[in-house]
């Protein structure tokens, strides 16, 4: 780079180098001219800015005249105002060489100019002074902006923030505070942020030092986070919190404001040695909650909306900032809620009951099911004792099966009602989820919300006949085997009555399994060896048939029953 102090400029009189050429000619030698021309060319330093005028013009160049004996050529680019130039107009240029061979003039009007640019700048500015200019450019690292001369504006100096596309600055005015000039290099660097920044701490000491808990203030929206909202009040920036923002539920802050939107809060909290300002937008309005125990009294009916569903209930919203919760076990009378999502859904418009309403801690207990009868009121007039119904097998237990016998309410039909003879250990051996059966109502606990059903109690009990006089001990009667078991097998002898066939009675061979001996659906012959009427008990015997047909048996006496 050229330094400033070593440029000098020189004006030659082209008139008198001729004269002096002149007496040369009639006095001196050929040797002689050439050192008059050589002493002339002395004027003319490497570096040094002369005056020449334009003495014509080429396709791409600018003929300049020096007052050397050869003219110069400027391409036209390095001319600004080109289109306005003219024969005869004086411009300023830098000798940069001086061709030996052809004599030619190397010069530069943009070199000459940033010379003159350079000096008027430093000349005016210090480091530390604000200047304004236009950004000309994007180069590495930053933009140009020209001041006169182009000066280098850092990406990171552009804006508090980081600033995007740095190519948007292009051809805007921008005003910068110089950093540092650098004399040797021809350098200045110039930060618009700095400004900013210091324009900013005067902000915020004046903000800090008039505003106070309570006022109103407007701001503008700089930052929008899941937590809350930062909010521009002029030099410092308040934290408006999502739950400050509206007195009802809202899931983001996007929903109420956008970046750059300009907002109206109030100051909640100021903490000056750490520079933070708490914001409100909903204290702007009178909480709801203030007068809720008049809008919303125990007892009242009100329609309110599904805004959130929980585990162990459902959050409904009866206007903006009051919400009360329905817990899972006041959804229904009648059915067994697992999960709230089983009665409702977000949105849903339901009624509900008020049921407590607590003003300090902003809660209010709801109903649903309160807002209709209790079936179960009413459960013993419906369903009488011995009342037939008809369900469906909803669900399936080792002591039971349960009956929908409507929405809602479930009858129980114990393994114990299901058949008069029959020995039933699961419900499943007699139905399935789905049926439908017929049943009949045996009592209701109206407080312990029972029904209890019976099956068999809709057929006659077949041990209620004489079956004292029809099945005498000693007989033989012919079976079917309808059950087999580890210990024997029962017989069906008539539709309700079986007896048991034990395996010590099936042959005088000793045997592990019954299936050994007989199987489901065998028809067989057997021996009635005991007879128990109340307990509904039969006792049965094989070997002793086959011991009586060949006369090993005498008759036995009649027993009595036990």
């Amino acid at each position: 780079m050229l330094r400033v102090d070593v440029i000098r400029e020189y004006e030659i009189d082209e008139t008198e180098i001729e004269k002096e050429v002149e007496e040369a000619i009639g006095t001196r030698l050929l040797e002689d001219i050439e050192k008059v021309y050589a002493d002339s060319i002395r004027h003319f330093e490497m570096g040094s800015i002369l005056k020449g005028k334009v003495l014509a013009f080429m396709p791409s160049d600018v003929i300049i005249d020096c007052g050397y004996k050869s003219e110069g050529i400027i391409p036209n680019e390095e001319f600004d105002n080109f289109s306005e130039l003219k024969v005869g107009d004086e411009v300023e240029v830098l000798l940069e060489a001086i061709e030996d061979d052809s004599g030619l003039i190397k010069l530069s009007k943009r070199k000459a100019d940033r010379i003159r640019g350079w000096e008027k700048v430093i000349t005016k500015y210090k480091e530390g002074d604000i200047v304004t200019g236009t950004v000309t450019r994007k180069i590495k690292g930053g933009l140009l902006v020209d001041l006169g001369i182009p000066v280098f504006l850092p990406a990171s100096q552009i804006d508090i923030k980081p600033p995007g596309d740095i190519s948007a600055y292009i051809g805007k005015e921008m005003t910068c505070k110089i950093l540092k000039i650098d004399e040797a290099r021809q350098n200045i660097v110039v930060s618009r942020r700095r400004l900013l920044e210091e324009e900013r701490e005067e902000l915020k000491l004046a903000l800090l030092g008039e505003i106070n808990v309570g006022d109103l203030r407007k701001g503008v929206v700089k930052n929008i986070a899941d937590f809350g909202v930062f909010v521009d009040l002029g030099g410092l920036d308040g934290l408006l919190h999502i739950t400050d923002m509206s007195w009802g539920r809202i899931s983001h802050p996007s929903e109420m404001v956008n970046i750059g939107e300009e907002i109206e809060v109030r100051i909640l909290g100021i903490d000056k040695e750490k520079e933070k300002i708490a914001l409100g937008l909903k204290q702007k309005t009178e909480s709801p909650w203030t007068k809720v125990d008049e809008s919303y009294p125990v007892g009242a009916k009100v329609t309110g909306q599904v805004v959130n569903i929980m585990p162990y209930g459902a959050f409904v919203k009866l206007e903006d900032g009051i919400e009360g919760l329905v817990h899972v076990s006041e959804m229904s009378w009648t059915r067994r809620v697992n999960h709230p999502s089983e009665m409702v859904g977000i949105a849903d418009s339901v009624e509900v009951l008020i049921l407590k309403v607590n003003k300090d801690k902003q809660e209010i207990s709801l109903s649903m099911k309160q807002t209709e009868e209790n079936p179960w009121d009413s459960i013993e007039e419906k369903y009488p004792p011995g009342k037939k119904v008809t369900g469906l097998v909803r669900n399936l237990a080792n002591y039971g099966a349960f009956i929908e016998i409507e929405e809602g309410i479930d009858g129980l039909l114990h393994v114990s009602d299901i058949s008069w003879s029959k020995k039933i250990a699961h419900p499943a051996e007699m139905l399935k989820k789905g049926d439908s059966v017929e049943t009949v109502v045996l009592s209701v606990d109206k407080e312990k919300k029972r029904v209890a059903l019976g099956m068999k109690q809709l057929e006659k009990d077949p041990w209620e006949s004489d079956i004292a006089n029809k099945y005498q001990v000693g007989g033989v009667v012919s079976g079917k085997i309808t059950k087999l078991t580890n210990f024997g097998a029962f017989v069906e002898l008539e539709k309700g009555i079986e007896g048991l066939l034990h395996i010590s009675e099936m042959s005088d061979k000793k045997v592990a399994d019954p299936q050994e001996l007989v199987s489901i659906d065998d028809e067989v012959e057997v021996k009635i060896i005991r007879l128990d009427a109340p307990a509904r008990k039969l006792g049965l015997s094989i070997k002793q048939v086959s011991k009586a047909s060949q006369g090993e048996v005498k008759p036995e006496a009649e027993t009595t029953p036990q």
